[in-house]
């Protein structure tokens, strides 16, 4: 568990306002160095195993906050992958790349579609 000083540190690095605490920045700051701290734990622990499903909880937790942030602010969800330098958020910028190029893929066969309809009615 973070102390009350770790928290506020990791709270005055990743804050966007004066009195921010609850922002999806700073709360996928706090997961991620939570995700760190219980990460060494379980190294040195293997058969912790509730501390195994608090990890994969809070790992879930924070996935969810990068997508919403990843839809809500673009801008704001690179800088803080950076920042953070995570492995999942590299993993759903590609996830979204791709899904991007198989929607282009489908709007160029459909206009394709369409082009050769109007050259059948012609």
């Amino acid at each position: 568990m973070l102390s009350k000083e770790a928290k506020q540190k990791i709270i005055n690095k990743f804050k966007i306002h004066k009195n921010d605490t609850g922002s999806s920045q700073v709360q996928i700051a706090i997961l991620s160095a939570e995700i760190d701290e219980l990460s060494g734990h379980l190294k040195q622990h293997k058969h912790d195993h509730s501390s195994r499903r608090g990890l994969l909880k809070k790992v879930g937790e924070r996935r969810k906050l990068l997508k919403y942030l990843q839809k809500e602010d673009e801008k704001s969800f690179m800088d803080l992958a950076k920042k953070l330098k995570l492995k999942i958020a590299k993993k759903m910028i590609v996830e979204e790349e791709e899904k991007k190029r198989v929607e282009a893929e489908e709007l160029a066969k459909k206009q394709e579609k369409l082009a050769e309809q109007e050259k059948l009615k012609e």
